[in-house]
């Protein structure tokens, strides 16, 4: 089931590369990823999963509420992150021209399905 909504939201989003779902501990439960991605989705999601823990503290100590989509962009992806509860988090990466507001919105209506299973 997993597999099927990451390629869902990796297919259906114009410059999707990759999908990820991963556990914040860094263990990743599935990926899908196009056959001429250039770089390991997991390798992303362990590397950013650092990076989302501090941005989740961070909000928590200015009282801003909980985290629930960040977007890292750099010169050669762009990379949108779902939280899924304080366990879970979707990741979407896509080419910098990609159409990241479709991305968002197939992730936002995969993250309860995806919860629903976990």
């Amino acid at each position: 089931m997993f597999k099927e909504a990451l390629r869902e939201v990796v297919e259906g989003t114009e410059g999707g590369i990759a999908g990820l779902l991963m556990d914040t501990s860094g263990i990743a439960v599935e990926s899908y990823a196009k056959s001429d991605a250039a770089f390991d989705i997991s390798t992303v999601g362990i590397e950013f999963g650092v990076v989302i823990g501090s941005i989740k503290r961070a909000a928590e100590m200015l009282e801003a509420g909980a985290t629930h989509e960040i977007v890292i962009g750099t010169d050669k992806l762009v990379t949108l992150i779902r939280t899924l509860g304080d366990t879970y988090f979707l990741a979407l990466a896509l080419t910098p021209d990609g159409n990241y507001g479709k991305g968002r919105y197939l992730m936002r209506t995969a993250a309860p399905k995806i919860m629903a299973e976990l």
